[in-house]
């Protein structure tokens, strides 16, 4: 027992000691060497109290650390954390002991988080708050009694694993309130360095989710092509900037006022403030997906309780090589990264199309054997990313998710010099990185509006790929997407158009602001500007939309929508009028075989690039034979990359350019053998694509009970153009839409049940979006309402964002 009368040792003397620590001068200590020190400093003094007040390890008491100095981290204005254990001793003994220790302390006006408890007591109080179990994950003796504190420690940390699956959610909810609350520190002007998402709080909650064999507290060490630093580098970057902000300000402050960032930066060498808040985003970021894949990995790996517990997690096929198991994409077992560069972009297209993230295992085997992609990439890589980039929000985490692990540097080393990048202009509220992936979520939504959604999420992509290397961005970005564009194997004339997307992205804000629009030499220089291309001015116009939503509150707003849009009109009266699509030239030998018989003829060749096949199918031309093609295609898993749809000599021709889903497409015999089926009526194979769809009554009460891959809702509505044709009942009907399985199969379906033929048509594939243009003829005596009828069915089936909840009323 300690020994009475108990003499107050005076903290006068420590509180000195600590500010000689934390002065300048030629001994001045950097960031780790004075926390090192304080932490040396605190523990001698509370050492050499609790011998003066009789605290030995036969004592009865231990004095226990928590908090900064339980952790080893003590920064000059931390709080003192203090747990005074006792076994079972009188009060008053119990009483004197403790005001001996904290009224010194006290009276050298160091705050203190004290306490003083049995080990029973101090369980009893982790058991109910959070707060309280988490700080004894980090406890640390100090004094006394060690048989004590060790009692103690190993009990808090057993009680924590034996509890944790039913406090789990309660740790979502407070990490998340938390987060909403502080805001991340990557987007932050002036961001909390502790309870930010992305900060210090967060380090803490996956070393409690490690103490519960949930996680592992030192995920992913940087390899030596990653961009970004390990977790315990992103730990040791904000220690250093809340020390220095601790020595600066003489307070214990959490959040860096903009006011300090430049002395804090040239303190710890980094540079001026807007270095300091570019390696402030990249520790921030990479603690928050370090938490984000933690939390998922020990939410897997908690016991499911009710019926979720007798169900088994299944592995479900996306891609080749991907498959979704237990909510997160995976590679599949056969799949062997270190042959297939093109992996990494199935692996990302599945994640954002679905909108399940990868797990970080995935990522991280990735980015320790998937080899570079060779140029040009494969026209199958450059479709995997134009999907990704075409899924509107998703984009952003799976952009994000690939930055972290290293591989979206590798797609695109470009990159680096935008990464973490902080504006200059105070109306941006991103990083320059980030802004270029909100750029694109927000085209996203924009897609149905272009006739190339693919160029335009490029454009979004890159539209200030040259910022962060001096000189003018747009001139510099330009430059970089021929290369990017050449990279990707982008045709040349499209090259050509990506580049002046680049580099004239601000024509359009600029000239609508500051120019008087009414005046015709305004107009002519715009159009000059363009070379007369009104493409490129439709794609100018989406993207000036995008880039003013995804640069801060207040910048794209009803005033400039109207300029631009008033700008953009007047520009392409100005400008000559677009050709109509046209029908493609038939092949003689697909000619001569449709004149030859009435039989129905299926040939599959390889295409153009590797994993592409063209299917041309011939069969005698009567109403059906295309919805039920384009079926036979898309339930034998074949992606339509684009399509030519033209008759000759009574049959039809309609020649697919596909892609297996998986392995290698069916032999062309048995796609024969399925459209003769099909077009005989012994299989409906618009109802065998809906019900896999999930539209049957059957599928839906499977679903109840069994939950299928989700797939995120298109973000762009669909849009329907109509043009003229040679006659009256003639049309050119344009459909812009979202791709999904069996589209094609449900537009032609809509136009052959109201009785009209598709004449030809061309079909094509980018991304996640389609361009279809169909040259229609009305049946004789149509009702002259039938367009708007055909209109309003092929709305019915077209995919589309869904709808908006209406504000309740005030």
């Amino acid at each position: 027992m300690a020994d009475e009368p108990r003499v107050p040792k005076p903290a006068t003397d420590l509180v000195a000691a600590a500010r000689r620590l934390g002065a300048g001068g030629e001994h001045r200590l950097d960031s780790a060497a004075l926390r090192a020190a304080l932490v040396d400093l605190h523990e001698v003094w509370l050492t050499g109290t609790a011998a003066d007040l009789g605290i030995t390890e036969s004592s009865g008491f231990a004095i226990v650390a928590t908090g900064g100095l339980g952790r080893g981290e003590m920064l000059p204005h931390s709080d003192l954390d203090l747990l005074l254990l006792h076994d079972q001793m009188a009060a008053d003994t119990v009483t004197a002991v403790a005001e001996a220790l904290w009224y010194p302390l006290w009276d050298a006006n160091i705050r203190v988080d004290h306490s003083v408890r049995t080990v029973g007591e101090a369980l009893t109080v982790a058991s109910t708050d959070l707060a309280a179990a988490m700080g004894l994950l980090e406890a640390r003796h100090i004094a006394g009694d060690p048989e004590l504190s060790t009692l103690l420690i190993r009990n808090a940390r057993r009680q924590w694993r034996l509890g944790i699956a039913g406090r789990f959610p309660e740790i979502v909810e407070h990490t998340q309130a938390r987060w909403a609350r502080s805001g991340e520190i990557a987007h932050r002007a002036e961001p909390d360095l502790k309870n930010g998402r992305g900060g210090l709080r967060d380090v803490q909650l996956l070393t409690a989710l490690a103490a519960a064999q949930l996680a592992d507290v030192h995920p992913g060490a940087a390899g030596a092509s990653a961009p970004v630093g390990s977790l315990a580098d992103s730990q040791r970057a904000l220690l250093d900037v809340r020390t220095e902000l601790h020595r600066l300000s003489g307070r214990g402050r959490d959040t860096l006022l903009a006011q300090h960032a430049d002395e804090i930066g040239a303190a710890l060498r980094i540079g001026d403030r807007f270095d300091l808040a570019r390696a402030l985003s990249d520790a921030g970021r990479t603690i928050a997906y370090h938490v984000d894949a933690g939390l998922r990995t020990a939410g897997n790996a908690l016991p499911k309780r009710g019926f979720a517990a007798l169900r088994r997690p299944i592995r479900r096929p996306l891609d080749e090589g991907v498959i979704e198991y237990n909510g997160e994409v995976m590679l599949a077992r056969e799949a062997r990264p270190q042959r297939d560069p093109g992996l990494v972009l199935r692996v990302a297209a599945a994640s954002a199309v679905t909108g399940l993230p990868m797990a970080a295992a995935t990522l991280n085997r990735l980015a320790d054997s998937a080899p570079e992609m060779r140029a040009p990439w494969p026209a199958s890589a450059l479709q995997d990313l134009l999907v990704v980039l075409g899924t509107g929000s998703s984009a952003v985490s799976t952009i994000e998710a690939l930055d972290r692990t290293g591989l979206w540097g590798r797609l695109f080393p470009e990159w680096g010099a935008v990464r973490d990048l902080p504006p200059r202009d105070v109306v941006h509220v991103w990083t320059v990185d980030r802004h270029l992936a909100e750029t694109v979520a927000q085209a996203g939504a924009l897609t149905t509006r272009v006739s190339r959604p693919d160029l335009l999420v490029l454009g979004a992509l890159l539209h200030d790929i040259g910022k962060g290397r001096g000189g003018d961005h747009s001139v510099i970005g330009a430059e970089l997407a021929a290369q990017i564009g050449t990279r990707l194997g982008l045709w040349p004339s499209d090259i050509d158009v990506l580049v002046d997307m680049v580099r004239y992205h601000l024509l359009l804000p600029d000239t609508a602001t500051r120019r008087d629009l009414a005046d015709p030499v305004t107009i002519a220089e715009v159009a000059n500007t363009l070379g007369g291309d009104l493409q490129l001015l439709e794609l100018l116009h989406a993207l000036a939309e995008a880039d003013g939503l995804s640069t801060g509150p207040g910048v794209w707003g009803d005033w400039k929508a109207t300029l631009i849009g008033d700008l953009v009109r007047r520009t392409r009266l100005a400008l000559a009028g677009e050709p109509l699509p046209r029908a493609d030239p038939i092949a003689e030998r697909h000619r001569a075989l449709a004149a030859a018989d009435d039989e129905v003829h299926v040939e599959l060749v390889d295409g153009d690039g590797p994993g592409t096949y063209r299917v041309t199918i011939i069969a005698p031309d009567r109403r059906g034979v295309l919805s039920r093609s384009a079926g036979v295609l898309a339930l034998n898993a074949l992606r339509v990359h684009s399509a030519s749809v033209s008759s000759a000599h009574g049959s039809a021709i309609d020649t697919f350019v596909v892609a297996p889903h998986f392995g290698r497409p069916p032999a062309a015999e048995l796609l024969r053998q399925q459209l003769s089926l099909a077009m005989a009526g012994d299989v409906d194979v618009l109802e065998l694509l809906r019900g896999r769809a999930g539209d049957g009554a059957e599928h839906r009460r499977e679903s109840s009970t069994r939950a299928a891959v989700p797939v995120n809702p298109p973000t762009a509505p669909p849009r329907i153009l109509w043009h003229d044709g040679p006659d009256a009942d003639r049309w050119l009907v344009e459909v812009r839409a979202t791709d999904v399985t069996g589209l094609l199969a449900e537009l032609t379906a809509v136009f052959e049940r109201a009785g009209a033929d598709v004449e030809w048509a061309k079909v094509t594939t980018l991304g996640a979006s389609v361009i279809d243009v169909f040259s229609i003829a009305a049946p004789a005596g149509a009702d002259p309402a039938l367009r708007q009828r055909l209109e309003a069915d092929l709305y019915a089936v077209l995919p589309a964002p869904p709808p908006v909840p209406a504000a309740e009323p005030e």
